[in-house]
């Protein structure tokens, strides 16, 4: 049979007849690699073996709710929906190191602890080495319903899966899997997606749930096509740094949940461990009598939040002052800085401001615009802020402080916290149960909101 010999795009799957220096499709350089392709007959008999069913009328199928494979971590299962749905496919990528083979090794275990049967396909470790990062978990190995294989065949893959028939099966990593019918190496843009393509067949038709981790680039981008994105169900991603204490677990997509839910996890020796209270954690070492620390509220999905927001603020040495930001919006952090001089009459044009969430979160709420221009006030003037006020709103150009959603469930951590009071919006306020238990004050305006706010 005749070999067409085309180039493709790494970046984006892009395809060409010849080699280029530019991607059109997603302007990256330098990223066309020359791969074959095998005609279509060569993979018709693996793409028929995985359909069964002929087309139905829509209003003949049965409207049925899938139950859900509970992991046994709450965290987990709350990003996923509520568990897993059967025959779906859950996509999890992040930094290497930041715990995708651990967290898919303890899900193994505690699923296999509920009766389900799981394959471990471990593509870039040995069986014997994966028992040894399972001991260095603390995990028994001895169950009989969790199955590990070497393999990166993915004709001998679906092979052991069609055998076991396991309720879920787990690809260690989907960059190392290689199809037969296909001359490129494993990694490849041809390559990742036509395995994934066929593991997403196999999940539909047999109701088996398929976990597939996938590295990322050095830009944080999940390595491969973009398409791959798009043929999974669910795709999680880890955030944190490889050598800090906390990860959180979100889902950027998620055809059976909301995408809005954050998994909080601190990693240990014994492997990832889930944060109950991530509010009080975050806020566990928050200093005393220091100017600049600021409490907001934020809302994750259906989960509020309570973050310390630090800004430190010093008089620029030399040239442009510098304006840095960690976890929290750049271009968001210079609108609140010109309100501030605009509409307080701060002088910020000669300082270098600094500002940093604790505890690693990335803020992307409106509700902490008040929080971030009055942690940058306290530091700039160096007046205090009580330690048990939180501050909530969105701020305008005007220098308003607007209205936010769910006012009153951010409220209701904080008062679980040992709050004793809330500034917030006006409008907000004239909604609120007036039963909060603690001293809601309402503010029009941020000058509004640092008269009361500040200690001088």
């Amino acid at each position: 049979m005749k070999t067409k010999t085309v180039f493709s795009c790494q970046s984006c799957g892009y395809q060409s007849p010849k080699w280029q220096g530019r991607c059109p499709d997603c302007s990256s350089w330098n990223s066309f690699l020359e791969e074959d392709y095998t005609p279509v007959q060569a993979k018709t008999k693996l793409h028929s073996a995985l359909y069964k069913d002929g087309p139905v009328l829509l209003k003949d199928v049965e409207a049925r709710e899938e139950s859900r494979l509970k992991t046994g971590i709450l965290e987990l299962d709350r990003v996923l929906g509520g568990g897993i749905v059967p025959g779906s496919v859950i996509l999890i990528g992040g930094d290497p190191g930041v715990g995708k083979s651990t967290i898919s090794l303890q899900v193994s275990n505690q699923l296999t602890d509920g009766g389900h049967t799981v394959l471990y396909v471990s593509g870039e470790e040995s069986a014997s080495q994966t028992k040894l990062r399972a001991k260095r978990l603390g995990k028994s190995i001895g169950n009989d319903l969790l199955y590990i294989v070497n393999q990166t065949d993915l004709a001998m893959i679906i092979e052991h899966i069609n055998k076991l028939k396991p309720d879920v099966v787990i690809i260690d990593s989907i960059q190392v899997v290689f199809s037969p019918n296909l001359s490129s190496s494993a990694g490849s843009v041809s390559q990742v997606r036509e395995c994934a393509g066929i593991l997403t067949q196999l999940a539909k038709t047999t109701g088996t749930s398929v976990f597939i981790i996938g590295h990322v680039t050095k830009e944080g981008m999940l390595a491969g096509p973009r398409v791959l994105e798009h043929i999974v169900d669910t795709v999680l991603y880890f955030e944190g740094d490889r050598f800090a204490l906390y990860r959180i677990l979100r889902a950027v997509k998620n055809r059976f949940g909301s995408t809005n839910e954050i998994g909080v996890f601190e990693m240990g020796g014994a492997g990832l461990k889930e944060v109950k209270n991530p509010s009080e954690i975050f806020l566990s070492e928050r200093p005393k009598d220091v100017s600049g620390s600021v409490v907001a509220s934020i809302l994750e999905g259906s989960r509020p939040l309570l973050v310390e927001i630090q800004a430190l603020v010093s008089k620029a040495g030399f040239g442009n002052a510098l304006r840095r930001a960690q976890g929290f919006d750049y271009n968001r952090l210079s609108l609140l800085i010109a309100v501030l001089e605009k509409r307080i009459g701060l002088h910020l044009e000669l300082e270098d401001i600094f500002v940093n969430v604790a505890g690693g979160i990335k803020i992307e709420d409106p509700a902490a615009d008040l929080a971030v221009a009055m942690a940058i006030s306290s530091a700039h003037q160096d007046a205090l802020i009580a330690a048990d006020t939180i501050f909530l709103g969105e701020l305008g150009l005007a220098g308003e402080v607007r209205s936010i959603n769910q006012a009153g469930l951010r409220i209701k951590e904080a008062q679980k916290l040992g709050f004793k009071q809330c500034v917030l919006s006006r409008n907000n306020y004239k909604n609120l149960d007036t039963k909060m238990g603690m001293e809601i004050i309402p503010v029009s305006t941020l000058k509004e909101a640092m008269d009361v706010g500040m200690k001088r």
